[in-house]
């Protein structure tokens, strides 16, 4: 099983942002402050919703159809999911294809998902955006991953890296997973109860500089004080 996150340390961190949580890890000299570079909301919005995802990783590994080496699962990777997690899935580079769509949003919906990130591509876009499933990836496709893609490994380690981000960034089952409107990061689960530390006294800072700056005091006089 999974390593898993205490709840009240899950419940505190879960009213923070993207924002929030990514500051606070690279003050934890987390690789990239656990931000995923190039993924953005397609669903239920466009970049334009409150929605927010946050839930232990569920990671599904993609494959080249080709590959006859690596492991198939014993049943659907779906299938696989429960309640509260987001789904993460690793497309391998280089394909045009989507491999997540409409079906699979309807299933992990169903089990209680809290919604999909897509490390490539995905389609049926209206489909997700009518059942109001979170859907954030790099791409959406009009093409299915039946010849170009499958799934082997569930539940195990997978890179993320971008033409940005080239050193990879791992995400192992159980992490957890914050994606809202200005982004996807990952908070690795020996680091949560830090994170959320810094997280609490970086919140009441940034309380007193926005009341301070709505004063009229100036940006740079502000931040000295408070953020000594």
């Amino acid at each position: 099983m999974p390593p898993t996150v205490p709840t009240h340390i899950f419940n505190a961190l879960k009213r923070f942002t993207s924002c929030d949580v990514g500051d606070a890890l690279v003050k934890l000299n987390v690789t990239y402050g656990g931000y995923l570079h190039g993924l953005k909301m397609f669903s239920p919005h466009l970049q334009a919703s409150t929605t927010k995802v946050f839930g232990p990783a569920y990671t599904v590994q993609m494959v080249d159809a080709n590959d006859t080496s690596s492991p198939k699962p014993s049943e659907h990777f779906v299938d696989g999911v429960t309640e509260g997690q987001v789904v993460f899935i690793s497309q391998p580079k280089g394909f045009y294809s989507a491999c997540w769509g409409g079906l699979m949003s309807t299933r992990a919906k169903y089990l209680g998902a809290q919604g999909v990130v897509v490390d490539g591509n995905f389609r049926d876009l209206n489909e997700h955006r009518e059942m109001g499933f979170p859907v954030f990836a790099k791409a959406t496709s009009a093409l299915g991953s039946n010849t170009f893609t499958r799934a082997s490994g569930l539940n195990v380690p997978v890179q993320f890296t971008s033409e940005t981000q080239q050193r990879p960034l791992t995400i192992h089952p159980g992490d957890l997973i914050l994606a809202d409107l200005d982004g996807v990061v990952v908070v690795p689960v020996e680091h949560a109860e830090k994170c959320l530390e810094i997280c609490e006294k970086r919140f009441e800072i940034d309380e007193k500089t926005m009341a301070a700056l709505k004063e009229g005091e100036p940006m740079g006089a502000t931040l000295a004080r408070l953020r000594k």
